[in-house]
């Protein structure tokens, strides 16, 4: 099932940019092993999703997972030939926005090199750079 919220304060929110650093997720909880962003952008539920696929079958049911992330941002799109000055279209999909430096997935209890193929394959499914980070290599 896909990450959506389940009430929102404003259904089509203006969307901001993503100049700088992340400074509030940045951030490590659980101390493992995780996935940190490098580049900024909007994570669709869909690819978070497919990302926690990738992880979920890596792991084999022996580790733990965290998502870091929730898309809460809704992104709007207008209908195929619809006029100009029709007002703001609907909402399309739900993204997370992304700054570099965001913590995005943590493993814990598995071994390292188990644990690095599956951040590196979750972080090909996703629209942002991102690499894998150990607990003893903090930056």
């Amino acid at each position: 099932m896909l990450l959506t919220p389940k009430r929102w304060k404003f259904r089509k929110p203006i969307i901001r940019s993503l100049k700088g650093k992340s400074f509030r997720w940045a951030t490590v909880a659980f101390w493992q092993y995780w996935l940190k962003a490098i580049t900024s952008w909007y994570l669709t539920n869909k690819e978070i999703e497919a990302a926690r696929k990738v992880i979920v079958r890596a792991i084999k049911k022996t580790g733990k997972m965290w998502i870091r992330i929730f898309p809460d941002t809704p992104f709007t799109r207008k209908g195929l030939e619809m006029p100009m000055g029709t007002g703001k279209g609907d909402v399309d999909i739900y993204t997370a926005p992304t700054r570099k430096g965001k913590v995005l997935f943590e493993l814990m209890g598995i071994p390292r090199e188990a644990a690095q193929e599956a951040l590196i394959k979750a972080s090909k499914k996703l629209s942002v750079k991102a690499k894998f980070v150990e607990r003893w290599e903090v930056k």
